[in-house]
């Protein structure tokens, strides 16, 4: 009669692993508390996000909404061909990537300064003080922002005057310049999202170890030395994250603000991929195939930029989103 061998010391018996259904059972019962709070945000996504890429399907088509998707012509790559020909091409892909970069160099680092000043201030009350205040711009329509915007840039605005008495800049309609369109969307997005966007970068400083800071006053360090060493180091991860996010949407800039702040006098500087779908898409000649095949270009775009930013991060420090 056979026996079993006993293992000897120190050696590692591999358990059979279990199937994947039944991880996936028992995981399940163990947490379908936090299941069911997902579930919310998966509906939403399913239908809002997933359902609708369904309808890229028209951009490889002349779509007739009398007839449908199904109805609808096949025409294949004819859309592409036709932005890609575009006489505007060379001036979209100009002003949209002018813009988005501006704003990736000066705005997204103004809310991380921004959280570090905050995090500086001794008064708790003063702290929230200045958060609330820097919130406040964010739940502003954007409308109304616009039209803010459109008074104090306008001849006898409060900014044209105040540039003209100090720098001696002509008294004109900034918003009719090409030259002043891209610093007014730039300080306005700053002004707009700076607190909204320091609120992750405020939740990232109260994780960090307080024994940091107290190692790093032991060994001489003032506070200039300990944002240097300890704080801004603890942050690059979420600042990792933010930027590969940011990135990711560099193609997909503000149109709504745009379209309410340009003019056909600053199309040359303003004009902007989403911007130009609109015109074309729905403005001067309806064209459904045309203005989808130009979002799909633009989406694709996007998704470049994010998968080779993620690479880059990654090999460079080792933070990635995937």
């Amino acid at each position: 009669m056979s026996t079993l061998s006993k293992p000897a010391k120190g050696q590692v018996i591999n358990k059979p692993r279990m199937p994947l259904g039944k991880r996936i059972c028992r995981d399940f019962q163990m947490n379908w508390r936090l299941y069911l709070l997902f579930l919310p945000v998966l509906v939403y996504f399913l239908v809002f996000k997933y359902a609708p890429m369904g309808g890229l399907v028209i951009s490889f088509q002349d779509y007739k909404a009398a007839k449908g998707i199904m109805g609808s012509r096949w025409v294949g790559m004819k859309h592409f061909i036709n932005f890609f020909n575009d006489p505007f091409l060379p001036r979209l892909l100009r002003n949209t990537f002018t813009i988005a970069l501006s704003t990736l160099i000066f705005s997204f680092p103004s809310a991380i300064v921004l959280a570090l000043l905050i995090n500086e201030l001794r008064s708790r009350r003063m702290s929230r003080i200045v958060q609330t205040i820097s919130y406040i711009p964010h739940f502003i329509s954007v409308v109304v922002v616009c039209g803010i915007i459109r008074d104090l840039v306008s001849r006898t605005g409060g900014v044209t005057m105040l540039l003209h008495g100090i720098f001696g800049m002509p008294v004109t309609n900034m918003l009719y310049e090409p030259n002043y369109f891209v610093p007014i969307y730039i300080v306005s997005d700053i002004w707009s999202n700076i607190g909204w966007n320091s609120i992750v970068y405020l939740s990232a400083l109260t994780a960090i170890d307080q024994e940091l800071y107290e190692a790093a006053r032991v060994d001489g360090a003032n506070k200039w030395h300990q944002i240097i060493h300890v704080t801004i180091p603890c942050l690059v991860p979420t600042i990792v994250i933010m930027f590969i996010l940011k990135v990711g949407k560099m193609f997909d800039v503000g149109y709504e603000k745009i379209m309410l702040l340009y003019t056909p006098l600053t199309y040359e500087r303003a004009d902007v991929i989403n911007t130009y779908v609109y015109r074309r898409g729905f403005a001067e000649n309806v064209n459904f195939s045309y203005s989808t095949a130009v979002g799909f270009f633009n989406s694709v775009v996007c998704f470049v930029l994010v998968y080779f930013t993620n690479r880059i991060t990654r090999r460079m420090g080792g933070n990635s989103l995937w």
